[in-house]
């Protein structure tokens, strides 16, 4: 059903293939007598005549009985009740049962259709539907049942979308009905009060609109946004309308004269093509007259080519890139890689002489109604299941064990079910619900297992990470996006490649930051929840106004303890690279200066060939033994003792500094100073400081820097009885969660 055919402010008809789309029928005017006249029992009533016709034209072996049966519990349970405008209330479901079946519905989804509010208004109930329409009738009717406000009060509303959202997960034909049913609703909404009809129309744009796209249904979701505007916007409206309007009226239409031209090229092709108009819808004229200002003929539609086969699609772009002018940059594939709601089709433009552009949308017939229709078109999800274990039990109901999944169901759809469950209360699901749909964009990350994630656009590593581990993700300690290294805060663009670094307690804690770069509200709720379990602890100001003591010590770092403040414990001696530089040294100098290595107790033994020459060991680079080592004379006969790729090496060789010939002695410990790079996470420095112990080190000094940007950086000045056990401490220290780098001292800043 296309919504440009059943708009009746639309000027002109939709014509060609679009017109297998057939417009909606007022049923007001097919009177009362038509509606709730007599008819046999043993055929279907002349009321759902239309109905019938429409299903037929799209399942033509439907077996119709079930509706026969539908129509007549339905028509005798809604008797005597009346719309607000004054109709037989048989209209309303009447009405929603024939947009499904327009759309393509197959035959339980219009039987439950008809069926849809008998429960809600009527003394039928769920388990007189379920005995004589069956399991499958009976959960769909359930599924679009509001819950009474008698029970819930003011959460009435969420809480019945909530349940209508988890009966979708279940089976995605339950929203199906109930976009159709607010659809009409939509369409007869003159009769209320106006702040009614805004506040409905706001739901509308709010929840029923992103659905309707997020499911696929682009006639109902069209529809559903013209009857919004013109509620919530009645002055543009009216101004969009007269737009389209004047358009209608011109004598040239530039559409018009493209499509032969279309049609001309394909001919000449021999590529079999049906060209049609589409008539863009009011929102959608409103939004290009905003972009572009001044509209022009081409500016109030598409042209829309339909093809048998989907090498076809490529077949007509190719010719009309050769024959036309092309504008390149309005080049999309969506068969190759699909949109997340089903969509397919390749969207191209071409220019005209004159300077218009025009927009061309080139699918397959298959395609055409899968995007007009969405998951309507997919049918019954179990009708291929020869499992009778798979079909719905009389008794399953939303929320119970005994639920199945619908094969079907989309990626986003199992996110939004994932954090429902976790939404304390009934207003945080309702907004949370808002802002999740409002996010109508999504993008596909791969795991490095060949995996994907579907996330919003603008989600973050931080979403990735609750996407694929739920609260386990409490444990991140970092990720590599596309191979390299990244913050946690990093936004994902579509088709990256991001694997999560997870560290391995299980009392593992979220940063509160996270909260900041969570775009998604599984990533949002987890967090919070997990916060508001575990407080804060007191800050530094807190404890001093209560006459405590904060900060680090020896013991806080061997605990793994401290606060975001940088901190320095020695238990011997500051770092060797904190050496204050002497005034007037060069810069060479400056680095190489260090503690004499003879007053270093149990440290390695450099020689030099020097007699009476005092050694130091460079702390830039902090040699020891195996490495290769060169010396250099600084002042007060003190020779400096550097590796040879050390960068000061290299600085001096080039101002002409002589070496000297060093080398090391029968002493086997040795003093190395350490960087280690890590992610921020509790009980770090203590599983750091036990790997370090554990290889025989001691710990002479360390400094932790201030967090940034969730990475952290430590220094140690380690002792080692034996300097062979060096590259097995840098390993035991590298296998620690969350550290992803230790090196040895290159230069004091390095």
């Amino acid at each position: 059903m296309s919504a440009e055919a059943t708009n009746p402010a639309t000027p002109g008809p939709v014509a060609g293939a679009a017109a297998r789309w057939r417009a909606r029928i007022d049923l007001r005017r097919l009177g009362r007598a038509a509606l709730l006249g007599p008819a046999a029992r043993d055929r279907l009533p002349d009321a759902i005549g239309h109905v019938a016709e429409a299903h037929r034209a799209h399942h033509p072996d439907a077996d119709l009985e079930p509706l026969r049966r539908a129509w007549v519990l339905a028509e005798s349970s809604h008797r005597g009740q009346m719309r607000k405008s004054g109709e037989p209330y048989i209209t309303h479901p009447l009405a929603v049962t024939l947009i499904l079946a327009e759309l393509g519905a197959e035959t339980t989804t219009l039987t439950a259709s008809l069926l849809h509010d008998t429960v809600e208004d009527t003394e039928v109930t769920l388990d007189q539907v379920g005995r004589e329409f069956g399991a499958e009738v009976r959960f769909l009717v359930d599924g679009v049942t509001k819950l009474e406000k008698v029970d819930y009060g003011a959460a009435a509303e969420p809480e019945t979308f909530r349940k209508m959202l988890v009966a979708t997960g279940n089976d995605v034909r339950v929203m199906s009905i109930k976009l159709a049913d607010r659809l009409h609703n939509m369409r007869t909404l003159g009769v209320m009060r106006p702040e009614k009809q805004a506040r409905i129309a706001k739901v509308t744009r709010d929840v029923l609109i992103p659905l309707a796209e997020r499911l696929g249904v682009q006639a109902l979701k069209t529809e559903l946004e013209d009857l919004v505007f013109a509620i919530l916007h009645p002055e543009e409206y009216e101004h969009t309308r007269e737009l389209i309007v004047d358009n209608a009226s011109r004598a040239d239409d530039p559409l018009a004269e493209i499509a032969d031209e279309v049609r001309s090229v394909l001919r000449d092709a021999g590529i079999p093509a049906e060209v049609v108009i589409r008539p863009r819808h009011f929102v959608s004229v409103h939004r290009v007259a905003r972009k572009r200002g001044r509209l022009r003929g081409a500016d109030f539609g598409r042209l829309l080519v339909l093809v048998g086969e989907d090498a076809d699609c490529y077949g007509v772009l190719g010719e009309l890139h050769t024959c036309l002018t092309p504008v390149v940059s309005e080049f999309k594939d969506f068969i190759a890689v699909p949109k997340f709601n089903l969509y397919q089709s390749l969207h191209t433009a071409v220019a005209r002489g004159d300077g218009q552009v025009v927009e061309v949308l080139i699918r397959t017939h298959q395609m055409h109604k899968v995007a007009e229709a969405g998951v309507v078109a997919l049918g019954n999800p179990y009708a291929s299941s020869s499992d009778p274990s798979e079909a719905p039990s009389a008794s399953t109901g939303a929320g119970t064990d005994e639920e199945r999944v619908d094969p079907t169901r989309p990626g986003w759809l199992s996110r939004l079910l994932d954090w429902q469950a976790a939404a304390p209360d009934a207003d945080t699901f309702w907004s949370t619900l808002r802002e999740d749909l409002a996010q109508d964009r999504e993008i596909t990350v791969f795991r490095p297992d060949g995996g994907t994630l579907g996330l919003p656009e603008g989600a973050t590593c931080v979403d990735a990470a609750y996407a694929q581990y739920g609260e386990d993700a409490h444990a991140c300690l970092g990720a590599r996006v596309n191979g390299r290294l990244a913050t946690l805060s990093t936004v994902l663009k579509d088709g990256d490649t991001v694997q999560l670094l997870m560290g391995q307690d299980p009392a593992a804690e979220p940063s509160k930051e996270w909260l900041e770069h969570a775009h998604t509200p599984a990533a949002r709720i987890a967090i919070q929840r997990w916060i508001a379990t575990h407080p804060t602890p007191e800050t530094p100001e807190e404890i001093a106004e209560r006459g405590g003591t904060a900060g680090a010590t020896t013991e806080d770092v061997q605990a793994g303890r401290g606060d975001a403040n940088p901190f320095r414990v020695s238990a011997a001696e500051p770092p060797v690279a904190d050496t204050p530089d002497s005034v007037g040294r060069s810069t060479a100098e400056s680095q190489a200066s260090d503690t004499p290595a003879a007053d270093r107790p149990g440290a390695a033994v450099a020689l030099v060939d020097q007699p009476g020459a005092t050694v130091r060991l460079a702390g830039c680079c902090t040699p020891v033994p195996p490495d290769e080592i060169t010396g250099f004379a600084v002042r007060g006969g003190v020779v400096t003792v550097h590796r040879v790729e050390c960068a000061a090496v290299a600085q001096m060789k080039s101002v002409g500094r002589a070496e000297v010939g060093v080398s090391w002695g029968d002493t086997a410990g040795c003093r190395v100073t350490l960087f280690a790079e890590s992610f921020g996470r509790p009980h770090l420095l203590a599983d750091l400081t036990e790997a370090m112990a554990g290889e025989g080190a001691e710990i002479v000094s360390a400094t932790v820097e201030p967090p940034s940007q969730q990475r952290v950086r430590h220094t140690y000045t380690v002792q080692l009885p034996d300097a062979a056990r060096l590259p097995s401490l840098m390993r035991a220290m590298r296998n620690v969660a969350g550290v992803y780098d230790v090196s040895r001292a290159q230069t004091p800043g390095a």
